[in-house]
C-alpha cells in the first residue's frame, strides 16, 4: 500500500501566499474600500519570510553559502528571525546585530532560534562603531565562512518582494488595485512590491509611510539628507537616518509620516476591531491610511491595499504593554482608550 501523506517539507514552502483581508470596522469611517495583505501568516510571522528565504537560496545558488558559513545580519529583530528560522533549517550559524530598540520579546525570540545576538545602541550615527550597521560589519570580517546579509543595501531584498509580494496582491485584486500603501524602513517591500504593481499598471499610487525622526520622506523630496529631521523615535522597522539603497524612490509617489503614540494606538485599535493582532508598524501604516483618508486622498471606488508587516506577538512588552505605554504618556493624552481591568477572583 503506497504510504500518501500530504505535508510540506518543511516550514520554508509556506512562505508567501498570505491572505488578503477586507478591512471592516478599523476602516468603516473612511472613504474607500481598504484591504490587508496579512504577513503574519508567514511562517516566521512575518514579511521578512521572504526576503530571508530569497536571499540565502540565491547565496546557495552563486556558491557564497556552503556547508558550515555562518550568516551575518543587521536587524531590528524581523529579518533576524526569518535568518535565524532558515538557518536552522540549512544548517547554517546565525549571528544577529540587533538595535536596543527592538523589543525584548523579540530578542528573546532571536535567541530561542539559537542566533547569536549583539544588541547595539539605537540613537547612535550610522557610521558609529557601536551602531549595529557596523557592529555587523566587524562580525562579518571576523568570522571565517561569514555572509553578510546586509538587507539595507542589497537588491535582492526588493528582489524578493517583486518576485512574490507584488504578483501576489496583484493576483488577489484581480489587478482593481489603486493605491497601495506601505511603511518603508529598508525599503525592500515597497520598492519591488510597487515596482511589479506599477509595471502592470502606472496609475497605482504607491505611497510609503515614514516616521517622525526619519529622513525617507524629505530626501524623497529634496533628494537630500537634513541632519535636523534626524532624531529618536520608538516605531521599530520604520523609517532610517540614512538611505538604503534598498530603496527605490523611483516607484513611491509620495510619502506620509506618523507618531509614534498615534501608530501604537491604531495598532491596539485594529486588535478590538477587526481582530487582528498586528504589530507596531501595522498601526503605522493604518494610521497613515486614516490621515490620507482625512485629506482627501481616496474616492468611494479607491481599492487600496495596506501591508501589514508582522504579528502583535513581537510587541508584548511595548504597544501592547499599559506599563509602557502609560511609561511614554500614551495612556494617559488618550484616557478613552484605557485598558480594560483584569478581574481577579478570590
Amino acid at each position: 500500500m503506497e504510504n500518501k501523506i500530504n505535508a510540506y517539507n518543511n516550514i520554508l514552502e509556506l512562505v508567501g501566499n498570505t491572505p488578503l483581508v477586507k478591512l471592516n470596522k478599523v476602516a468603516k469611517d473612511f472613504t474607500g474600500n481598504f484591504y490587508a495583505k496579512v504577513e503574519a501568516f508567514n511562517p516566521g510571522h512575518s514579511s521578512k519570510d521572504r526576503i530571508a528565504n530569497h536571499i540565502i537560496e540565491e547565496a546557495e545558488r552563486k556558491g557564497i553559502l556552503k556547508k558550515g558559513s555562518t550568516i551575518v545580519e543587521t536587524t531590528s529583530g524581523n529579518t533576524g528571525f526569518s535568518i535565524a528560522m532558515v538557518s536552522i533549517i540549512k544548517g547554517y550559524k546565525c549571528i544577529l546585530a540587533v538595535s536596543s530598540k527592538s523589543s525584548p520579546d523579540k530578542i528573546d525570540m532571536l535567541r530561542a532560534m539559537g542566533a547569536i545576538v549583539y544588541v547595539c545602541p539605537a540613537h547612535v550615527s550610522a557610521d558609529d562603531p557601536r551602531s549595529y550597521y557596523e557592529v555587523a560589519k566587524k562580525i562579518h570580517k571576523e568570522t571565517k565562512d561569514s555572509v553578510y546579509i546586509n538587507q539595507y543595501f542589497n537588491q535582492l531584498n526588493a528582489d524578493a518582494h517583486y518576485k512574490s509580494t507584488g504578483p501576489e496582491i496583484w493576483d488577489q485584486t484581480n489587478g482593481n488595485i489603486t493605491h497601495l500603501v506601505v511603511c518603508s524602513g529598508t525599503g525592500g517591500t515597497i520598492s519591488g512590491t510597487g515596482k511589479y504593481i506599477k509595471e502592470q499598471n502606472p496609475n497605482v499610487k504607491v505611497i510609503g509611510v515614514d516616521a517622525y525622526g526619519s529622513v525617507l520622506k524629505s530626501y524623497h523630496e529634496t533628494g537630500k539628507i537634513d541632519q535636523e529631521e534626524i532624531y529618536p523615535y520608538r516605531i521599530e522597522g520604520l523609517g532610517k537616518n540614512l538611505i538604503p539603497t534598498a530603496t527605490d524612490f523611483s516607484v513611491i509617489d509620495k510619502f506620509i509620516k506618523v507618531t509614534d503614540e498615534e501608530s501604537a494606538h491604531m495598532a491596539r485599535t485594529i486588535a478590538k476591531t477587526d481582530g487582528l493582532f498586528v504589530g507596531y508598524t501595522s498601526g503605522a501604516v493604518m494610521q497613515a491610511v486614516k490621515q490620507l483618508s482625512e485629506e482627501g486622498e481616496f474616492t468611494k471606488d479607491s481599492n487600496v491595499v495596506v501591508i501589514f508587516p508582522d504579528h502583535g506577538s513581537r510587541y508584548m512588552s511595548k504597544v501592547y504593554s499599559d506599563q509602557w505605554m502609560e511609561a511614554q504618556g500614551f495612556l494617559n493624552k488618550q484616557a478613552e482608550e484605557q485598558p480594560q481591568e483584569i478581574q481577579f477572583i478570590k
